[in-house]
């Protein structure tokens, strides 16, 4: 039976993606020996991270002034690497749901934390809008796609001091003015690679303005100047990124990615939207292209066991929601085709007419 992955992550990968990377464990790049067996000092390794970044630019749009590098870690770990840099006094947070509170409980250790907005009143449906951002913080920080709830910004806010972006789980699904950012980070196990790599999108001023004498490892200086390879990077996450940037790329670059995702949230939503036993779970125009996610309707709860062991029965996979929220969430990276989808709207109204 095919399957069709929905999982939030570790996510689905291109298939040409997971096809090099079989074949460079074999054998990386002709050199005779595993991917996984190499030196990450080798020539033909560090034009794999040069090219990732070249890739990630030219994607991205990136200016000249910005650095790109890989760390490993995951984003849990710039939760406390940020504030630990960048926070003498005072940084503000939009607080947007789960990983924005963690982020939060790490910056307090390191100053005063202003949370600035906050969704939390309506159990994180919605992206909070309308409010002001104060001009005596060190920075202000948004997670920019919330997994766990399903809601996305959709535009890239004005900041009168230097704004820091967890995009874990939106990178490079849709366009970003990157230049609007002092730091844009993520854990590449959305829309990258496997988990195990972070990359780090870093303004140059921001390495002037590191407020404390930190453990090395900590120093974003340490990773700019030493190319990602103070210490022995994750070689593998990297070359799968690698290969991602390189797929989407020869798939037509962002502008095409974006379209795709669009399409495939569009299909989606608008069955949720008009099929009698389901409801969306977040206001319209907050929902994310990325993390799509839907309840029963009211008088239709009990039958969600029902559904979920249905849809497992069509081959869908991944769709059960977070365990704090329950429900159910189809997360539709970039690599996932627009089939899958399909796939799930047809299993959606299948059983729709089941019980009718």
């Amino acid at each position: 039976m095919k399957k069709y992955n929905f999982n939030a992550g570790p996510s689905i990968l291109p298939d040409v993606v997971l096809e090099a990377a079989a074949k460079a464990i074999i054998d990386f790049d002709g050199t005779g020996l595993s991917l996984l067996s190499i030196s990450h000092r080798t020539p033909e390794f560090e034009a794999v991270v040069a090219d990732a970044k070249n890739l990630f630019r030219e994607l991205l749009s990136i200016p000249e002034n910005y650095h790109i590098f890989f760390v490993g870690g995951g984003a849990s770990t710039q939760f406390f690497h940020i504030p630990a840099n960048f926070l003498k006094g005072k940084a503000g947070y939009v607080d947007t749901g789960v990983w924005t509170k963690k982020a939060i409980k790490e910056a307090k250790k390191y100053g005063e934390v202003e949370i600035v907005a906050s969704s939390a009143d309506k159990n994180y449906n919605y992206i909070p809008k309308g409010y002001t951002i104060p001009e005596d913080l060190d920075y202000f920080y948004i997670c920019a796609n919330n997994t766990i709830y399903g809601t996305e910004y959709k535009v890239d806010l004005d900041s009168p001091v230097p704004m820091i972006a967890d995009m874990s789980s939106d990178i490079l699904s849709r366009p970003v003015d990157v230049s609007k950012y002092a730091l844009i980070y993520g854990g590449a196990q959305k829309n990258l690679a496997p988990a195990g790599v972070t990359f780090v999108i870093v303004r140059d001023d921001m390495l002037q303005r590191v407020v404390r004498e930190l453990p090395t490892m900590v120093n974003v200086n340490t990773h700019v100047e030493n190319n990602s390879m103070f210490n022995t990077p994750p070689v593998f996450p990297i070359y799968v990124l690698r290969e991602t940037l390189k797929w989407m790329k020869a798939e037509g670059g962002l502008e095409e990615i974006y379209r795709r995702n669009v399409e495939k949230a569009a299909l989606l939503y608008d069955e949720i939207d008009r099929n009698s036993l389901f409801r969306g779970t977040v206001e319209k125009e907050d929902r994310s292209l990325m993390n799509i996610c839907f309840v029963m309707t009211e008088g239709n709860e009990d039958l969600a066991p029902e559904f979920l062991e249905f849809a497992k029965s069509r081959g869908m996979v991944g769709i059960k929601g977070h365990r704090l929220v329950g429900g159910f969430r189809a997360s539709c990276y970039n690599a996932c085709p627009k089939e899958s989808v399909e796939a799930l709207v047809a299993c959606m109204q299948e059983f729709e007419q089941m019980h009718k």
